[in-house]
């Protein structure tokens, strides 16, 4: 049985007083003992937020981070920088680091791998424009991803990852893949990770759906068969949100 997540990416939105203020209205609401929930913030609130959530189950992440432990890598931080604050997971190979911070399949991969290493559990993301959906071509596309994001990546390493498909053309728009579309695409993803690890490692892995997930879909959307979770973004900014999409 594959374990429900729930993921906040907060990308960069709110300040620490505006964290803390958020903490305060679901701290005492938020008992999920069979979703598990997570918060992906901005590194300069993680410290503080961290500290408000303590005695919740809701559990901390970063939204990025550089694969090597330290050096002459201005604005950027390590996996053992994020460990110190509490970190447990980080969103590696978001399509906007990979549109606007040049991301490509072989950093995701050396992420992937420096995550896994030092017990961090990275959300690895992947995802189709809609013009590679237009053309017929998502299945290669996210699947081609989901294998180069894993090169050289154990079987029990692999299970230690979550896969988060998110089609490029949902996010932040208010458009949204219909849940057979987002669940046939997950589908696919198991499909390539059974060939890669064999069926029972495919079947223990957890894929997430992100693009416009709100309260108002998030239940249809966890109600397909190889979905389990999602990534959210603009409406896990919102406390009583929030807490709608854990307790889905």
């Amino acid at each position: 049985m594959r374990k429900p997540i729930i993921a906040g990416n907060w990308k960069m939105y709110k300040t620490i007083a505006e964290a803390l203020e958020f903490a305060d209205a679901v701290k005492n609401d938020s008992d999920t003992e069979n979703v598990e929930a997570v918060i992906c913030a901005p590194f300069t609130i993680i410290k503080d937020l961290k500290a408000a959530l303590k005695g919740t189950n809701i559990k901390l992440g970063a939204q990025n981070f550089h694969y090597e432990d330290e050096g002459a890598f201005t604005g950027e931080v390590s996996a053992k920088m994020l460990l110190e604050i509490g970190v447990e997971y980080v969103i590696v190979g978001h399509s906007e680091r990979r549109q606007y911070f040049n991301e490509t399949d072989e950093t995701v991969n050396l992420k992937v791998k420096k995550a896994l290493s030092t017990g961090l559990t990275p959300i690895i993301c992947v995802g189709e424009s809609l013009e590679q959906r237009e053309q017929g071509v998502t299945e290669k596309v996210i699947t081609e991803q989901v294998e180069a994001a894993l090169v050289t990546v154990s079987p029990e390493e692999a299970l230690k990852t979550v896969i988060a498909y998110e089609p490029i053309w949902a996010i932040g728009t208010g458009k949204t893949a219909t849940s057979a579309q987002a669940n046939e695409a997950c589908l696919q993803i198991r499909e390539k990770l059974s060939k890669i690890y064999g069926e029972d490692t495919s079947q223990r892995i957890r894929i997430q759906y992100g693009g416009s997930v709100k309260p108002g879909n998030i239940k249809e959307i966890m109600s397909q068969s190889d979905i389990d979770g999602a990534l959210v973004g603009g409406a896990s900014l919102v406390a009583e949100d929030y807490l709608k999409l854990i307790k889905f």
